[in-house]
């Protein structure tokens, strides 16, 4: 089986992030953000009917392609961590998460990563964190997914990393922001970055409250691309309204 063959310890982001899965659709993704810039270029990995994935704290960015691998083998997420773990030197300087297409959870928070960190499971997502104030960061991410769990997982993602945002994020704050979700079907319909902001989490709001509207003509127009421009499309809708 493939390894990586390069392990370094990385860059250091000190990061929150939330993974999950819908538990009525399947869909998977991952919200983030960071101290760092373009956070969503380099942490975050999801395949479709697969699992989903996020590696910080010192990030390598060979292990979220790699797990990925390893679920499309038929891992469940317990055994693609444990395989990352015995693969990686350098595994307490990560912090690593994984949902697997069942919405099994796999976490780990390596020891050598900045304090605060930690992380807390549900069903069909984690909420973790490195180098961030305390645990309530974590905590409110938690409760975030939990009380939305009859939206659609883009929403709960986004209450997720804004509701850690407002527990106080990281010592500095922060600067990028992120969402990446998957359709089924396998195309992106959701991939929204602020990548260098002193509110990115608020300006990731901005783009995603002008695009999740627009959703259903996504997802619509690979199938039948008689369906118009999105200009026209989004124009009818209102009418409709």
């Amino acid at each position: 089986m493939w390894k990586p063959n390069v392990f370094e310890l990385g860059t250091e982001t000190h990061t929150f992030t939330a993974i999950g899965r819908c538990p009525r659709t399947g869909r998977l993704g991952i919200s983030i953000s960071t101290g760092e810039v373009a956070v969503g270029g380099r942490c975050i990995y999801v395949k479709p009917n697969v699992g989903a994935v996020a590696t910080q704290a010192r990030t390598n960015p060979l292990l979220g392609p790699f797990a990925i691998q390893l679920m499309e083998l038929g891992y469940p997420a317990s055994r693609a961590l444990a395989e990352l773990e015995v693969s990686d030197p350098y595994i307490e300087y990560r912090q690593l998460g994984i949902v697997d297409q069942w919405g099994h959870t796999a976490v780990r928070t390596g020891s050598s990563n900045g304090n605060w960190k930690g992380h807390l499971t549900g069903d069909g997502w984690i909420t973790m964190g490195n180098g961030i104030v305390d645990e309530g960061v974590v905590k409110a991410m938690a409760k975030a997914m939990e009380e939305s769990v009859e939206q659609e997982i883009e929403v709960r993602l986004m209450k997720a990393v804004s509701a850690g945002t407002d527990a106080g994020g990281q010592p500095n704050g922060q600067r990028s922001a992120g969402i990446l979700v998957y359709e089924n079907e396998g195309f992106t319909i959701i991939n929204l970055r602020v990548d260098d902001s002193d509110t990115p989490m608020a300006d990731l709001w901005k783009i995603f409250d002008k695009f999740q509207p627009m959703l259903d003509y996504y997802k619509k127009r690979p199938f039948d691309p008689t369906i118009g421009a999105a200009t026209e499309w989004a124009a009818a809708q209102a009418k409709k309204l």
